[in-house]
């Protein structure tokens, strides 16, 4: 299952940047074996100002067609590392071929696209900073690629 981060704002070179590299580097050398990855990331940028529905429709234009759409969103399912990783798994496991797994600009993702993915995912009640979570999500793709292979990087 490939593995597509849509995100809005473009990500310059620094810490993030190596830190994401890092973690989707690790997550397809182990996701490999698994059927999972490679991992890449889609970015999008309203140079327009539209706000949320323009980067909407941009980001339904970098969506590979068919894929399972996931959101990262506050208000979206707060889940364990091990749980995630047992999703990841179970979407594989069930023939998705491609998830996309969305973050919003500093707005958040509009209401019409956030209704229509099929799962929301939430990393807690706060809100984070965008580019963070690009770097939280990417390490919790690696820990549930971890996870899928028993490997000891997660401990409980």
């Amino acid at each position: 299952m490939r593995l597509h981060i849509c995100a809005v704002g473009r990500l310059r070179a620094g810490p993030e940047a190596a830190l994401i590299d890092d973690y989707l580097t690790r997550f397809d050398r182990t996701g490999r074996a698994l059927g999972l990855g490679p991992a890449s990331v889609i970015e999008v940028e309203d140079k327009k100002g539209g706000g949320m529905a323009a980067e909407a429709v941009l980001l339904r234009k970098a969506l590979p067609k068919g894929s399972k759409l996931a959101v990262m969103d506050e208000r979206g399912k707060v889940m364990t590392s091990p749980d995630f990783a047992t999703k990841l798994g179970d979407w594989r496991d069930t023939g998705t071929s491609d998830l996309a797994i969305v973050i919003g600009g500093a707005d958040g993702i509009a209401p019409d696209l956030r209704a229509e993915a099929d799962f929301a995912l939430s990393f807690g009640k706060m809100v984070w900073p965008h580019m963070l979570v690009r770097v939280m999500l990417a390490e919790q793709l690696y820990r549930a690629a971890s996870i899928l292979a028993g490997a000891p990087y997660h401990r409980v």
